[in-house]
């Protein structure tokens, strides 16, 4: 059986991700400090304790298990906070992320998944966005991210280290059988943050009306976790097929603005969601839609949850459960 690596897999993307890889016929093995991840998420294979800033837990869970390949989640991805308190960015994304691609290396580990985003792109000047559009990050979370998509190519080049970076836009919703979801601390998702305003936990905020779109608010490319999750697997299966190391959006190629967005919600959880309209946050782009093609096209990937409408009925599921 194939042995993968998912660091950070008791987070909201990676634990679906393991789902995906135990269903799939793999044998997922999280490692996660659990800051930000849950202990209850790990359902799907081993589950090891540990920090990838701390060199003598990488040494020893590379002793205790063989791995064929890594899919790699574990990066703080607050915008906000990454301005604030950009070394936190810089130690944990880009230098903890150096020192595992050393023990890949170490270990002649030939496989490796890349974690990215959306930001890497910065304020876009064509919309949808494809691969080829230029990466020009406007923070300090994105530049993280930029940062080691080079060192994957340098990488590549030098050592014959595999892999594929997915860059994710807007990732929602939550596992369709309710095994798995999401539960941020603090939540900044737009989605959860609407839905526990339906659940009467607090206010909905938007952040700007008057942008140049449909309705004033800003679109988004909302992309189901659990099509993410199979994309990671069939990114997997390029590599140890002898595909190419390559760079890929994941989105459903349609936007979404937050009214519509608020809307939806409150059709489906059948609650008034009412709103307070707050002045822009800095850097938030009007609109930001990916072009899926060439993930659709060389990966063989499609997105199952197209419609705004199924994506936030899985979240307002798993949202409500007891």
């Amino acid at each position: 059986m194939v042995n993968v690596l998912v660091t950070g897999g008791a987070g909201y993307i990676g634990s679906h991700c393991c789902k995906e890889l135990h269903n799939k016929g793999y044998n997922p093995i999280t490692f996660d400090n659990l800051v930000y991840g849950h202990r209850e998420n790990v359902k799907w294979g081993n589950f090891y304790k540990g920090d990838i800033g701390n060199l003598k837990d990488l040494e020893t869970f590379f002793e205790k298990y063989k791995i064929d390949a890594v899919i790699h989640f574990a990066a703080y991805a607050y915008v906000g906070e990454s301005i604030t308190d950009p070394q936190k960015y810089y130690l944990n994304n880009l230098q903890n992320t150096i020192n595992l691609l050393h023990h890949l290396l170490k270990n002649n580990i030939k496989y490796f998944i890349f974690s990215s985003t959306c930001a890497t792109y910065g304020n876009p000047n064509r919309i949808p966005i494809d691969e080829d559009h230029p990466r020009s990050p406007i923070n300090p979370y994105g530049r993280s991210k930029k940062m080691i998509e080079d060192i994957l190519e340098d990488y590549n080049r030098a050592y014959g280290l595999k892999f594929v970076s997915l860059r994710y836009f807007n990732a929602a919703g939550a596992d369709p059988d309710g095994e798995t979801g999401e539960n941020h601390d603090p939540e900044t998702h737009l989605i959860p943050l609407v839905l526990d305003v339906a659940a009467g936990k607090s206010e909905a905020q938007v952040f700007g009306t008057d942008y140049d779109t449909k309705d004033g608010s800003c679109i988004r490319d909302y992309i189901h976790v659990s099509d993410l999750a199979s994309a990671h697997v069939l990114a997997l299966e390029r590599l140890m097929n002898e595909g190419s190391s390559s760079f890929f959006n994941l989105g459903t190629g349609l936007g979404h603005s937050v009214l519509e967005v608020i809307e939806t919600a409150s059709e489906i959880t059948g609650k008034e969601i009412p709103l307070k309209v707050t002045s822009r946050r800095p850097g938030d782009p009007p609109v930001l839609v990916a072009s899926n093609e060439k993930a659709i096209n060389e990966l063989g990937w499609k997105p199952e949850y197209t419609s705004l409408e199924d994506i936030i009925r899985t979240a307002w599921n798993w949202h409500k459960r007891p």
